[in-house]
């Protein structure tokens, strides 16, 4: 069976850890990248000023999934976890800033730190690279609430022992959330749910906010 062990999520106001019972607000929202920074990565974050925002929300809900697992990483460690995102608008924003710094620099040159993020996949291979994730790797697209269906081919690929955990969630350029799913053989054994518990949450939820309040309900654990 497979069990979701954390939650890390983040949006411009706050930040937290479902299973840990960690919600940290910004009192002054100009401090956010700068004090994030220095609270969740375990070890420098090379170039980081370089990353799209997306980018960043998928590295920060990463770090704060993988934090609340208790799984740890540095930059010389390479680990069996995949990597499996969503979000509703892509890589836009950042097909907007690449084509709007071509016009003004004459139709002549861009600038490759631009154009890198223009995939939609790329947050997630830059969190590839700075967590050591050596497993599948896959970006997915809907029209709706994709959540679900990314969990549910997350939890897919590690019963068909493409890879021992994944991370799956979501980013958008204000808030992100992922979580770090693995098998378990009793969900009780030091673990925050299972992901059908997860996917019932966010499924309902229209607001990040209204799903945010609903993973409290997770820490009420299992019945015996």
């Amino acid at each position: 069976m497979i069990s979701i062990d954390g939650i890390g999520w983040v949006n411009r106001n706050e930040y937290g850890c479902v299973r840990q019972g960690r919600r940290l607000q910004y009192k002054d929202s100009t401090r956010f990248n700068a004090l994030l920074r220095k609270r969740i990565f375990s070890c420098p974050f090379e170039k980081f000023g370089r990353l799209d925002n997306i980018s960043k929300m998928t590295c920060y809900a990463v770090a704060l999934a993988l934090k609340d697992a208790g799984i740890r990483y540095s930059r010389n460690r390479k680990q069996d976890i995949g990597i499996i995102g969503t979000n509703a608008s892509g890589s836009l924003q950042s097909d907007i800033r690449y084509f709007m710094d071509y016009l003004e620099c004459g139709r002549k040159l861009s600038r490759g730190n631009l154009f890198i993020y223009t995939l939609p996949s790329s947050p997630l291979g830059e969190a590839a690279i700075h967590f050591g994730l050596q497993g599948p790797l896959l970006y997915v697209t809907s029209t709706g609430n994709s959540l679900p269906s990314v969990m549910a081919m997350a939890s897919d690929m590690i019963l068909l022992d493409e890879t021992s955990a994944m991370l799956a969630g979501m980013a958008e350029e204000e808030e992100a959330v992922y979580f770090f799913l693995m098998k378990k053989s009793d969900f009780r054994e030091n673990c925050l749910s299972d992901v059908a518990r997860v996917s019932a949450i966010v499924s309902k939820s229209v607001r990040f906010s209204q799903m945010i309040e609903g993973f409290d309900l997770l820490k009420e654990g299992y019945p015996e």
